[in-house]
């Protein structure tokens, strides 16, 4: 079998991680969708009808061995690794910060920051190892990154902390030839955000729809970051609907 360019995504089951996904098959690479529910990624496989360049690894990110065994399965399966998308993700009720419980801080944390940690750390040790050497890593940050919407204390954290790993891991890897940016991304539209069209906390206390842009906007931005020879990267883009309240003052 020729792999081609191999891809690691996880959250890959629904939105952002399943569209990129399918993408990058179109694109030739081989991919491992990694995901909490193996029913989403399964229906992902057959949904992009790639045959043996695409597995899917049931994974829960803030697991250690549940992240080793993804890593080994792809090393084993497609012989090296080229691309990692950190792209799992998990938010906390949106409720006043004195009522979250530490399970459910513990739980964003876990995926968000956690995840990225561990899948970055073993990415690492196929990157260095491989001949030839290096690959990309690309963090899925959020818009919330740089601004918090209302009572969304442990996500917006997390989203922060990605930017602090995502810098440090490009200067980490300089040595390696293993580059690392981050996309920061505003209302596309899937599943998880077409409540948005029905109303969204603002910082003034309102509830007011927001515009939205098509999924395909984000996928072609992370297929370009990696389409890059790896003496090049994207450190940091942005990619938002252009309407939304979020350049400016709302």
């Amino acid at each position: 079998m020729t792999v081609g360019k191999v891809a690691i995504i996880t959250g890959a089951g629904t939105g952002i991680g399943k569209y990129t996904a399918l993408a990058l098959l179109d694109e030739g690479y081989s991919v491992a969708l990694a995901g909490r529910r193996g029913e989403l990624l399964e229906a992902v496989v057959d949904e992009s009808g790639a045959g043996e360049k695409v597995i899917a690894v049931p994974t829960d990110v803030g697991d250690p061995q549940a992240v080793e065994h993804l890593f080994e399965k792809t090393g084993s399966t497609f012989g090296r690794l080229d691309l990692l998308f950190n792209n799992a993700g998990s938010g906390a009720p949106a409720i006043p910060i004195e009522e979250l419980t530490l399970e459910q801080w513990q739980r964003v944390v876990s995926v968000n920051l956690t995840g990225a940690f561990l899948c970055t750390q073993a990415a690492f040790r196929i990157m260095k190892a491989q001949s030839p050497k290096g690959g990309r890593i690309i963090n899925n940050g959020s818009i919330s990154a740089h601004t918090p919407r209302p009572n969304s204390a442990p996500y917006t954290s997390t989203k922060h902390a990605i930017t602090g790993l995502t810098k440090s891991t490009a200067l980490d890897g300089r040595d390696h030839d293993i580059v690392c940016g981050q996309i920061d991304i505003g209302n596309a539209l899937t599943d998880m955000t077409s409540r948005m069209g029905q109303g969204v906390m603002q910082a003034d206390g309102t509830r007011k729809p927001e515009p939205t842009m098509d999924v395909d906007s984000v996928v072609r931005a992370v297929v370009y970051m990696d389409s890059l020879p790896l003496n090049a990267s994207v450190q940091s883009i942005t990619v938002l609907a252009s309407k939304m309240p979020f350049v400016g003052r709302g």
